[in-house]
This record gives C-alpha cells, sequence and structure tokens, in this order.
C-alpha cells in the first residue's frame, strides 16, 4: 500500500481532479483544507505596524486543499499522478500544486473497491 499526497494550488480544480481519480479507479480520497509556509508568514506581515493584515482577496494567498489517498501499489501512484497531471498540467510547473508518494507499513480500515459516486458515469473503471 501506499499513501498519495497531493497538495491542490487551485481548489476550484478540486471537482475535476477527483472527477479525473474517479475515472482513472481510485475509490476514495482524504480532503483537508491547508496552507503553506509561505501564505501563513504572508498573512502576518502588519498593516502600519500596529494592526495585522488577516484577509486578501489576493488568489496567492488562498488556502489549499491537501488530498491523502491511500493506494494498493507503486503503480496505482502513476495512475493517480496522469490523472492529476491531465487537469491541473505538468506538477513540476509552478502553481499546478506538489505531490508526493510513500509506502505504508500498516493500513487497517481500508475497503478498495470500486467508487460508489463513479459507478455508471461514463468513463469511469470497473
Amino acid at each position: 500500500m501506499y499513501m498519495v499526497m497531493y497538495v491542490c494550488d487551485d481548489a476550484g480544480r478540486l471537482n475535476e481532479v477527483l472527477d479525473a481519480l474517479c475515472a482513472a479507479g481510485v475509490t476514495g480520497a482524504t480532503i483537508v483544507e491547508s496552507t503553506g509556509m509561505h501564505r501563513q508568514r504572508a498573512r502576518r506581515k502588519r498593516l502600519h505596524l500596529r494592526f495585522p493584515f488577516e484577509g486578501s482577496d489576493d488568489p496567492q494567498m488562498k488556502d489549499n486543499l491537501t488530498l491523502f489517498i491511500i493506494v494498493s501499489d507503486e503503480s496505482v501512484v502513476e495512475v493517480c499522478i496522469g490523472a492529476i497531471e491531465r487537469v491541473v498540467g505538468d506538477l513540476d510547473n509552478p502553481n499546478n500544486g506538489i505531490l508526493a508518494a510513500w509506502p505504508l507499513s500498516i493500513v487497517k480500515g481500508l475497503r478498495l473497491g470500486t467508487c460508489q459516486t463513479c459507478a455508471g458515469q461514463e468513463g469511469a473503471a470497473p
């Protein structure tokens, strides 16, 4: 088993990413709202040196969404990478997100199978 962690830099593409993963046969993911060190430090800048600057309409300051996906083997990790890159573009390019994967030694409670939300959708894996 492997853990795939994908930090989605553009939250507006989340549903497209999830649809692509589902079509590729991924049966589940946990989604967590997250922020990076750069964005958090930028939020702490002081306005007029007295008042904290809490908000911004700058899209670069919006939070991320982090997906955690457990898959059966390294070949499925590659499938996940391909599905995500078809939506967001090459992950080696800036602002497309960050992906990491690592082997898991213990996994309990996971049921691999057909994605129920994708069942019957065109292009969904059996």
